[in-house]
């Protein structure tokens, strides 16, 4: 390493531990640990709370994932004053433990909480006759531990095994039905992403060879080799489904609805986008030849994608070929190397989250109604399904951009982004993936629910199913008329 990294390094260990003993905040990180621990203890329980009951093992779950929320949430005050939360204790090796509660973390933590909370309150209807719902509820519920965990985590080591938590979580709600398809569709997912989760260690290894700590505050402003990058881009491009690692995410769509909409759109995609904010935006120096690759890449995955989701017939594969198309906006907004693409990056996150985890949950009223998911042998469900019609509607607006739906703005930024960084031909690819999304999901719209009406008997889901759908619709537009609030917290993440 050289003298002046190693200055830099000592200098931010120096204010790091200043800061931490400096600030009486005990309550607020009492909130903090909470949102951690909350969900990730109160998983343990809920199989012994379904041998008593399901209705208590399921309220359970909704209460841990709504304090998961709540306390990640109560944080807030300390950082709009400007005095962010914070937990560290020093370990041998290099090692530390600790959370850190700054505006990335918060904005990722309360995003995945609040949507998981609708995932869960939908799952009451969706799953109410299956087998296995211990091993559900918990795995879910464990899931957002896993989130809240990585999202606070100030340490690489805790980082990897917070995403590995998660992939294991992720690999038996895959296959949460025990078919054939399912298990292969679900050691693939596992496979891919845990694959590439090791060859991003690697990268934190080499990161630990230069710097002599895995402590992300610590290293704040250090440049890193770029062969550390390339190893945990390759980890981040598995878990963020971008091409070519993003086959096993459309195989995905054989799990419940829910799954598939927490899977996609909520939680385990994000997870790689996040660690691209939270290392090469706000933490590494790192080459700026990468700030011209991912973006491209990012471009090639969004137009792929799309592609294919305007010729397939699967209602849930059209929404996961989106969500990696989509996943390419976000990524190509937090890598243009300025503000304007950072706040887009980190809206898009939120609003597709939203918007994506709707139309995923509408998806699923449609193929729990009709017994089918090739949108071929649909037509008319509007006349059948109002409710469900129109909040798909709405959250497809969202996803295309049109305003004044929450994903215009964080669209609009996202691109201007790209233009703020010179890239023009880049912007006219992602304006091109921006009409390819209008394309597609107006196709899937009208072939759903307009057109000759099939499936006559069919009616809306359960009230729990319906309710969900209509709140994520009504986010995904009220999220667009207060876009001053979302953005304000956006925008501290680059100071």
């Amino acid at each position: 390493m050289s003298k002046a990294a190693s200055e830099q390094l000592n200098c931010n260990k120096a204010i790091y531990s200043l800061n931490g003993e400096s600030r009486d905040i005990e309550m607020e990180q009492i909130f903090l640990l909470l949102s951690i621990f909350i969900p990730l203890a109160g998983a343990c329980f809920l199989p012994l709370l379904g041998k008593i009951g399901p209705k208590l093992r399921n309220g359970a779950a909704l209460a841990f994932v709504a304090a998961a929320f709540a306390c990640a949430a109560l944080t807030l005050p300390g950082l709009l004053s400007g005095s962010p939360v914070s937990l560290h204790a020093d370990l041998p090796l290099g090692m530390s433990f600790g959370f850190y509660a700054d505006a990335l973390a918060v904005f990722m933590a309360m995003t995945s909480s609040a949507v998981a909370f609708i995932i869960v309150l939908y799952s009451f209807g969706y799953i109410k006759h299956d087998e296995n719902q211990n091993e559900y509820y918990f795995m879910v519920t464990l899931f957002i531990g896993a989130m809240m965990g990585l999202v606070f985590s100030t340490n690489l080591i805790f980082i990897y095994i917070f995403w590995e938590i998660a992939a294991i979580c992720c690999w038996r709600l895959i296959g949460f039905y025990r078919g054939e398809t399912e298990i292969r569709s679900a050691n693939k997912a596992f496979l891919i992403t845990v694959g590439g989760a090791l060859v991003m260690l690697i990268g934190f290894v080499g990161i630990y060879g230069q710097t002599g700590t895995f402590d992300l505050a610590a290293m704040k402003g250090v440049s890193v080799p770029s062969w550390a990058v390339v190893l945990i881009l390759f980890g981040i491009l598995s878990k963020s489904a971008t091409f070519p690692l993003h086959s096993w995410l459309p195989d995905a769509g054989v799990a419940p609805s829910p799954v598939t909409s927490l899977l996609h759109a909520a939680v385990l995609v994000k997870i790689g986008v996040y660690a691209y904010a939270r290392l090469f935006v706000v933490t590494f120096d790192i080459d700026k030849a990468f700030t011209v690759a991912v973006p491209v890449i990012a471009a090639v995955s969004a137009l792929i994608s799309a592609g294919v989701a305007m010729r397939e017939n699967n209602i849930k594969r059209v929404i996961a070929y989106s969500t990696i198309s989509q996943l390419a906006f976000i990524l190509a907004g937090l890598s243009a190397g300025n503000e304007t693409g950072l706040i887009g990056g980190m809206l898009y996150i939120l609003m597709h989250s939203v918007a994506k985890g709707g139309l995923f949950l509408c998806a699923g009223i449609v193929e729990h109604t009709t017994h089918t998911k090739d949108i071929t042998k649909m037509g008319g469900l509007y006349k059948r399904m109002p409710l469900t019609a129109l909040a798909f509607l709405f959250c497809a607006f969202s996803v295309m951009g049109i305003p004044p739906f929450g994903g215009f703005f964080a669209k609009y930024l996202v691109i201007g982004g790209i233009v703020s960084s010179g890239n023009i031909a880049l912007a006219i690819a992602f304006i091109l993936g921006a009409v390819m999304t209008v394309m597609y999901l107006m196709r899937l719209f009208f072939k759903v629910f307009l057109g000759p009406q099939t499936f006559p008997e069919v009616k809306e889901g359960s009230p729990v199913m319906v309710t969900s759908v209509v709140i994520l619709a009504s986010l995904s537009l009220l999220l667009g008329i207060f876009i001053g609030i979302p953005s304000g917290l956006a925008a501290l993440i680059g100071r």
